[in-house]
């Protein structure tokens, strides 16, 4: 094989490198936009109760941890896609037509449901945090990936006692 042909090889497979994490990191995006709205919204809900404070402070821990994603797009030079952004956004509020067992309003089984679903999203994120620490741990500096997947963790344990919580109150 000829040095020209091992370069184009090398930049080729460069290149499709590039994609796979370009389309691994909007996929993250645009799920961590999903969960910001869907906890705003369980908050809101919620709000003067337990959960509600609770989900307040996971609210503010969820937007920096995709204020955290934004910035590593942009270390790593990946442009983020809107039309991915976007559909998240509007699949969180095409969500809130599901049956819950009331016609209208917010029902016992909203909090589980919505609990579910931020529980589905974190753990999404803590694996997320693994794969790119073992992946990129050389090439960006300023991040430290084992620290934001011991943060998922806990929020993932912190939100199991929840939703544990909001399933004896709406099964029972």
């Amino acid at each position: 094989m000829s040095v020209a042909t091992e370069n184009s090889a090398d930049v080729n497979a460069s290149r499709r490198s590039a994609t796979r994490l370009s389309i691994y990191l909007n996929d993250h995006l645009a799920g961590s936009t999903l969960g910001v709205e869907l906890v705003k919204r369980a908050s809101s809900e919620n709000q003067g109760r337990p959960l509600g404070d609770y989900l307040e402070a996971l609210r503010r821990e969820i937007e920096e941890d995709r204020a955290t994603l934004v910035w590593l797009m942009d270390e790593l030079g990946v442009r983020r896609k809107r039309n991915k952004v976007s559909a998240a956004w509007i699949a969180e509020k095409l969500g809130r037509l599901k049956l819950n067992g009331q016609l209208t309003g917010y029902s016992p089984l909203s909090p589980l449901i919505e609990l579910e679903s931020l529980h589905l999203g974190i753990n999404g994120k803590l694996d997320m945090w693994k794969a790119l620490g073992q992946s990129l741990q050389h090439r960006v500096d300023g991040i430290n990936f084992d620290q934001l997947a011991r943060r998922a963790e806990g929020q993932a344990a912190e939100l199991e006692r929840h939703r544990l919580e909001a399933a004896a109150n709406a099964l029972s």
